[in-house]
């Protein structure tokens, strides 16, 4: 598969080596960078995550980045989080009680006392939008892989375009506008992630 420009946003963390093979495999050819002028050039973008909130916003700032992530979600510009990358979208998390970019009004919640962290593993997941062109094909309940020890919960429920169960029923994926978010690993997650990246693809190639 041909397609689109799409640039990978390295903050020197994130899960930047699964998520530009899982690109490749379906055709395209992802660049890794934190260099402004080749994330402008760039049909889209791709935020991967791995690791804590605050230590991620320390390392946007340092690489002078957080200010080019809010102008380009608010430019139009097509836009994958992934895992931590949705959360980062937030406005604060309780992880740290750091700021985040504040794109999506909400907070990042620890899970409940009692329930084993991080959710480790796969676990079903629920569309709320099934129509959004990114989960074209993919089926409700379909299985995805996750890692995390915290959750997003936006202060509005028409961004949730994707719900899963652990010991509560949590946002999985935002969808708003030219921005779509998950917080399960689509790299991780076998042929289903990767349709749901090769419909990224053609999404971002229908608009560019």
């Amino acid at each position: 598969m041909s397609g689109p420009n799409i640039a990978i946003i390295d903050y020197g963390a994130g899960n930047l080596r699964s998520v530009t093979k899982a690109l490749e495999s379906l055709g395209a050819k992802p660049l890794v960078t934190s260099d402004p002028k080749e994330l402008e050039a760039a049909d889209a973008l791709i935020l991967p995550g791995q690791g804590a909130c605050d230590s991620a916003m320390v390392a946007l700032e340092a690489h002078e980045l957080t200010g080019y992530v809010q102008k380009t979600i608010a430019s139009g510009k097509p836009f994958f989080g992934v895992c931590l990358g949705l959360q980062l979208l937030f406005d604060s998390t309780e992880e740290g009680n750091a700021d985040c970019l504040g794109i999506i009004h909400g907070r990042v919640r620890r899970f409940p006392e009692g329930l084993k962290v991080p959710h480790m593993g796969w676990n079903t997941v629920e569309l709320q939008n099934p129509e959004h062109p990114v989960f074209a094909e993919i089926p409700q309940g379909s299985h995805f892989y996750f890692v995390h020890s915290f959750y997003a919960d936006p202060d509005s429920s028409d961004v949730v375009a994707a719900t899963t169960e652990y010991g509560l029923n949590f946002c999985s994926a935002i969808a708003q506008g030219n921005l779509v978010a998950t917080q399960f690993h689509p790299e991780k997650s076998g042929p289903t992630g990767l349709r749901l990246y090769a419909n990224f693809l053609r999404m971002v190639g229908s608009l560019a």
